[in-house]
């Protein structure tokens, strides 16, 4: 039950908003089609309650993607300050409308505040945040990512890998055909019998991106998916793609609203649409769930360099909906440190959400 409000304030008003930097290194660079990283340059939030319960939110600015960067998230959260404070948490979906309204671009900083809003709520609340989003699954199993790097590399990390217990391995393509090729094959090589994932992160043209795939089909090699080959505005592209390459095909940075899902849908463009809440806030993610479910597109969760906080909010929700055939929140297993504890309890790949901690369950470690 929730506790008693301070100065006779409503138990779920929120009282404060606060955001600070939250610095990660990852254990090594971490290369895509779109540039390298080398830590998680985010922003930790917390919204605090009238009867006291503190919330945890974590913006995960990646600016080839949407062009937020750490200082722009911390800034906008901020700005935000005199619209969350003094609103009821209970009203989440309208606070996001407001939010949405004011800081449209910045949906990175605003996933950060969604989820601290609804952790602190949950938390009030006494209840799971899985369980809050329907309660359909308990846990997740996430794949394992594989940066661009030389065939080599490829290789150790894919044994690395499966050696800790992943069964799919997502490789970051999309560089040339070639060297995409000797990558992939280097992965089947160091790890024959896991599932592949290619993400091509727009790197590709529809023609080159159907080149790999023959060239693949050659070898004998065939992905079970295909993630983003081409430039998120070249849905045409996207569709060429999709209508040709005989395995599924994921749109991620071509989907960042129920609006974007839905133009993907009416075009056939895609049959798979990757969700990560840094794009489009936790409100809209859950009206894209819908509009593939509606049309018959299969659902993924993804992530950016987020921490386990972040990702646990991400396997929340993915559990609580249920139906996700791809999960893809191996992030926390790249960083160097982990500065936060709980969320879930991991086994090999799978995340174990715990039905008795409210909230997503995360904390920062002491």
């Amino acid at each position: 039950m929730p506790r008693s409000a301070r100065n006779g304030a409503h138990p779920t008003t929120i009282t404060r908003l606060e955001v600070e930097p939250l610095d990660i290194p990852l254990r090594e660079p971490f290369v895509i089609a779109t540039g390298q990283v080398e830590s998680a340059r985010n922003a930790l939030v917390r919204v605090t309650l009238a009867d006291g319960t503190v919330g945890l939110g974590e913006a995960a600015p990646f600016p080839p993607s949407g062009g937020e960067t750490q200082e722009t998230a911390l800034a906008a959260i901020r700005g935000m300050t005199p619209l969350v404070e003094g609103q009821d948490a209970a009203a989440w979906r309208s606070l996001a409308a407001r939010l949405t309204a004011s800081f449209e671009h910045q949906a990175m900083a605003r996933a950060g505040v969604e989820a601290a809003v609804l952790d602190a709520l949950t938390r009030s609340w006494g209840v799971p945040l899985y369980q809050f989003f329907g309660g359909r699954e308990s846990c997740v199993t996430s794949d394992l990512s594989i940066p661009i790097a030389t065939p080599e590399q490829v290789a150790r990390l894919a044994r690395e890998h499966t050696a800790s217990g992943a069964r799919t391995l997502k490789l970051k393509v999309g560089t040339t055909v070639a060297e995409d090729l000797d990558r992939v094959l280097a992965l089947v090589d160091g790890a024959p019998d896991a599932a592949i994932i290619l993400d091509g992160n727009q790197g590709f043209t529809p023609s080159a991106a159907l080149a790999l795939l023959a060239a693949l089909e050659r070898e004998n090699v065939r992905p079970i998916l295909f993630e983003q080959p081409t430039h998120r505005h070249d849905l045409e592209g996207l569709r060429f793609v999709t209508e040709r390459a005989g395995i599924p095909v994921a749109a991620d940075e071509s989907i960042h609203t129920a609006a974007d899902a839905l133009r993907i849908a009416r075009l056939g463009a895609a049959n798979v649409v990757n969700i990560k809440l840094m794009k489009s806030g936790i409100v809209e993610a859950l009206d894209i769930a819908a509009v593939c479910r509606a049309a018959h597109i299969d659902l993924m969760v993804g992530a950016m360099i987020e921490s386990r906080l972040g990702s646990a909010v991400s396997a929340h929700l993915a559990a609580g909906l249920g139906g996700f055939t791809y999960i893809d929140l191996d992030i926390p297993m790249l960083l160097a440190e982990d500065p936060f504890t709980g969320g879930y309890a991991q086994d090999g790949m799978e995340y174990r959400l715990d039905p008795a901690a409210p909230g997503h369950g995360v904390s920062i470690r002491s």
